[in-house]
């Protein structure tokens, strides 16, 4: 058996075609995943108010949203817990609880007053999808939050399929929330691969054995050049390109 790679050219899709002598036999279609807190839209302004409320509500002051932008990731518990941390306070399970509704019911009253896709997202997302790829939400935001935001932001309509934090009973890192999310969406793993801004994308997509873009703009604490994404991008203008010159090089079973 002979495999030929080929690269793309004006007016074809992403899908990929495997040779076998005489025969080509179409890939499927790609499945694009998107992370959506620091990927897609920058919701930091307003995650920040509700971490702000949650702290308050016991009494505590929120640091500077500089520091705070990079508690961001991993969901609204894990922010929680990563203030807590940079106050040196250890508290039990049921107060965190009682944060962590107090935070919901602010987000989900405040959830898009100040948050806004990244620049060129619309664009970028619109581009990909006329290739014939699949476009999938892999967050680990509520689900309802998710849809809520995207909604709200006028982004819902590219993607096939939108897994949040409690669609599943697990969710990033562990790749079978990523996996599932693909294949909820009508993708195949093997012709997918994954957008993100996280030390826990990375991980996750690795764990999946799938291929990663890293958005240089999210949340991390790890610059974005040591994250250890197969791309970076520094704009939404690059990412077609990107994508495209992943798939050229499909993974091959």
């Amino acid at each position: 058996m002979i495999v030929r790679l080929r690269s793309y050219h004006a007016g074809e899709t992403l899908a990929t075609v495997r040779t076998f002598g005489y025969f080509c036999t179409p890939m499927p279609r790609p499945t694009i995943a998107f992370d959506l807190d620091g990927t897609l839209v920058d919701t930091a302004p307003d995650l920040l108010r509700a971490l702000e409320a949650a702290l308050q509500s016991e009494g505590l002051h929120a640091p500077d949203d500089e520091q705070a932008r990079n508690f961001i990731g991993g969901g609204a518990r894990a922010m929680i817990e990563r203030a807590l941390a940079a106050h040196r306070i250890n508290f039990g399970k049921e107060k965190v609880d009682e944060m962590f509704r107090v935070f919901l019911l602010h987000y989900e009253a405040h959830i898009a007053d100040n948050s806004k896709p990244f620049p060129g997202v619309a664009a970028a997302l619109a581009k990909v999808a006329e290739t014939g790829a699949i476009l999938a939400v892999c967050t680990n935001k509520p689900e309802k939050y998710a849809i809520k935001l995207l909604d709200a932001l006028s982004l819902r309509a590219p993607f096939a399929y939108v897994a949040g934090g409690d669609t599943f009973a697990y969710r990033k890192p562990d790749p079978r929330h990523l996996l599932d999310a693909i294949e909820r969406a009508g993708g195949d793993p093997d012709h997918a691969l994954l957008v993100g801004d996280s030390e826990t994308d990375v991980i996750t997509a690795r764990a999946a054995e799938i291929p990663m873009i890293a958005v240089s703009f999210g949340y991390t604490d790890i610059p974005p050049a040591a994250l250890g994404a197969d791309v970076l991008i520094h704009k939404y203008e690059e990412l077609p390109g990107a994508v495209a010159a992943i798939l050229a090089h499909p993974r091959l079973a």
